[in-house]
């Protein structure tokens, strides 16, 4: 069964969602498990559900300007406030200046889970999409930054010949 969560409620209540059940799962299972090991669990789980994601995104699509055009759920209600920079075929480039995922994680006391509920996804769903395509960010507003940098390109040095 396909997944459509995303474009029938948004990301940002998605996230809210998943937040509110997994906290006390989080707790729970830590002191079980130990706070590290439940942490590992939660980030695999998370990334392979990413991975999922960038692949049912894909379609026939094998660019980034195809793959920008699904973000809409991401950005909607003004989840996420951006400063594009470029946007073509073969690199989107952006800059997020306000995240409300992270104001989200802060209100609910998440702050330490934020990074692995919501930012890590993102390496992961671009690769999902392609294994032609890659992210590199070297901030995050969750982790104190002033804003997040991301910088998505299509293809290797081969490609950029």
């Amino acid at each position: 069964m396909a997944d459509t969560l995303n474009e029938r409620v948004g990301v940002l209540t998605r996230r809210e969602i998943e937040a509110r059940i997994l906290k006390p799962f989080v707790d729970r299972v830590g002191a079980e498990l130990g706070e590290e090991r439940t942490r590992e669990l939660l980030q695999q789980v998370v990334l392979e559900a990413a991975r999922a994601t960038g692949e049912a995104m894909c379609g026939d699509s094998d660019d980034l300007e195809a793959f920008a055009t699904h973000w809409e759920p991401w950005f909607r209600g003004g989840a996420l406030e951006v400063e594009e920079i470029t946007r073509s075929p073969r690199e989107w480039r952006f800059n997020v200046t306000h995240c409300r995922y992270a104001d989200l994680y802060r209100r609910l006391g998440m702050t330490d889970l934020g990074s692995i509920l919501s930012c890590n996804r993102d390496a992961a769903l671009i690769e999902g999409f392609s294994e032609r395509a890659t992210l590199t960010r070297t901030q995050t507003i969750m982790n104190g930054a002033s804003h997040c940098d991301f910088h998505y390109k299509w293809g290797g040095a081969e490609e950029d010949d």
